[in-house]
């Protein structure tokens, strides 16, 4: 996650970028109305699930809290997602080095002192035996620097846990650890299970989480010692890069591994829908926060392919539609349309988008004390489920082939054994941007009718799922409390999950091989149809 100072903007509805079809639109009238036409055995296009394959969260040592562990099972039980990237793992909070062990300790005096006695894992094994036994592997981030390593441990970045920043004072004690974390892994999960993570190195070297200098030689040496020192241990073993913000320096980072010979697996990268575009991409444009990360990743995608080493998997290891804490961006309805778009447009261009993150358990600017402050997390404090958290729900419905829509406000899916299932959305721009929640005074915009018309469907039963403000939604709760600003009573943390439990399924005719559905503003809309 990155901390910046650029100043939240609001941005307009983007129109165009509509995929070409094989599937015909009848009439269209955008922002009011679209009359689509859906021939449901029509050829499809693989769909993999690539936007809930990993989530971020807070820090390491957090995964061992029990409200970190229900939401992970939360989120887990509504996505099937594979696994957890965060901060910190290396950090002096989970203890894995520190080279005066032995003399802190009197009774290891009778220990052999060889370098194993600087390393101590058994935080790193309860978190990630944690992770395990929920069915989510790590998805290793290797940072930030142990403080007895740092070269400067005065560098720190202004997160509220303060991590140390700082290149290693030593690249052969830097080497050992990584080496020895690696083998241990090795030796405690079994190759077949670790073979199956990814490590990345570092977070973000391009902002203030590096303290190298210059930046980027710096980093590359980093990146150099750590991915030698892991493929030291296996070569099955996968390392990526370069885990940067705002889609940054990845020409330059194939360029430097193919001219180096430096393993390197998969490539990583970051990107948030608020972004400016003078920082993805050079230019002064205003970029619309519904195709700011669709560009940026199709900006990668391209940069990979007319790299030499154009096979290389593309990992967005972060992203979300805000950096910031936006009430009315990440707590709100918004995400829905957002998000569903999102997917739309960058299907077929990364292996995996890793949205920052499942839960507000996450301490990056202090201590939460309101369920809804804008925080990244799908589930809030006290396990409270958000809209977001039912967006990830009804889109994990849907199937995986994809029919090809004119439409950019839908979605159309098989299971390939004829099961339907359609995602409808409306998008606007939020009603707010900025720290502050904004309740809307007037509509957000204008309500969107779909009329779906599926000649190839036979007599099915369909099942309508929402997600707007007045459905699925426990904000709209948390307004008629009062959003009282802390220290909720257990009988409002009840009455706010229940608000943000996911509506019933509506069940809408389907007349003459027709279905109408109106989606307000900032509204999700799933159906599926079943014979």
């Amino acid at each position: 996650m990155k901390i910046s100072k650029h100043a939240i903007r609001l941005f307009t509805v983007a129109t165009g970028l509509v995929a070409s079809s094989a599937v015909t639109v009848l009439a269209q009238q955008r922002g009011t109305q679209d009359h689509i036409t859906i021939d449901a055995t029509a050829p499809t296009t693989p769909f993999p699930h690539f936007w809930e394959k990993t989530f971020g969260s807070g820090r390491a040592i957090l995964a061992l809290r029990d409200s970190y562990r229900q939401d992970i099972r939360a989120v887990r039980q509504a996505t099937g997602f594979e696994s957890v990237r965060f901060h910190g793992i290396l950090m002096d909070e989970v203890g894995l080095y520190d080279p005066d062990r032995m003399t802190k300790n009197p009774g290891l005096a009778a220990e052999k002192a060889n370098d194993a006695s600087q390393y101590n894992f058994s935080y790193v094994d309860q978190i990630y035996d944690g992770l395990l036994k929920d069915g989510v592997r790590p998805f290793v981030e290797l940072s930030f620097m142990p403080r007895k390593m740092a070269a400067d441990p005065s560098i720190t970045q202004s997160f509220f846990y303060k991590p140390v920043v700082s290149p290693p004072v030593d690249y052969v004690k830097w080497d050992a650890m990584i080496t020895a974390l690696a083998q241990h892994l090795v030796e405690r999960y079994g190759m077949e299970e670790v073979a199956a993570w990814k490590f990345e190195v570092w977070n973000e070297p391009n902002l203030d989480f590096w303290g190298g200098t210059p930046k980027q030689d710096t980093y590359w040496q980093l990146y150099d010692h750590t991915a030698r020192a892991i493929k030291s241990v296996s070569p099955r073993l996968q390392i990526g890069g370069p885990s940067t913000a705002q889609a940054a320096w990845v020409p330059d980072f194939l360029k430097h591994v193919a001219a180096e010979h430096v393993p390197v697996d998969f490539v990583s990268t970051h990107v948030y829908a608020n972004d400016l575009a003078k920082d993805v991409f050079g230019t002064d444009e205003d970029i619309p926060r519904d195709v700011m990360v669709y560009r940026s990743v199709k900006k990668v995608h391209d940069q990979i392919v007319a790299s030499s080493l154009p096979k290389l998997p593309l990992i967005f290891s972060e992203y979300n539609a805000s950096y910031a804490n936006e009430p009315d961006v990440t707590d709100s309805p918004y995400i829905g349309p957002w998000l569903a778009n999102t997917i739309r447009l960058c299907d077929g261009l990364t292996d995996s988008m890793d949205y920052w993150a499942f839960s507000d358990v996450f301490e990056e600017q202090g201590v939460v004390r309101s369920p809804f402050y804008g925080g990244f997390g799908l589930i809030a404090a006290d396990n409270i489920p958000k809209a977001s958290y039912n967006d990830f729900l009804l889109l994990h419905k849907l199937g995986t082939r994809r029919l090809k829509l004119d439409s950019d406000s839908a979605l159309a899916t098989t299971d390939g054994n004829g099961a339907l299932t359609i995602a409808l959305w409306n998008y606007a721009p939020p009603s707010g941007t900025g720290a502050s929640y904004t309740k809307p005074s007037t509509p957000i915009g204008p309500d969107k009718h779909f009329s779906l018309d599926l000649p190839q469907t036979a007599s099915a039963a369909v099942s309508l799922w929402r997600v707007d403000e007045t459905h699925s939604n426990a904000v709209a709760v948390f307004d008629s409390m009062g959003r009282p600003p802390a220290d909720l009573t257990p009988a409002q943390v009840a009455q706010l999950k229940q608000g943000g439990a996911l509506a019933a399924p509506e069940h809408p005719a389907f007349t003459n091989h027709r279905v109408e559905v109106t989606v307000p503003a900032h509204g999700l809309v799933v159906l599926t149809f079943t014979r």
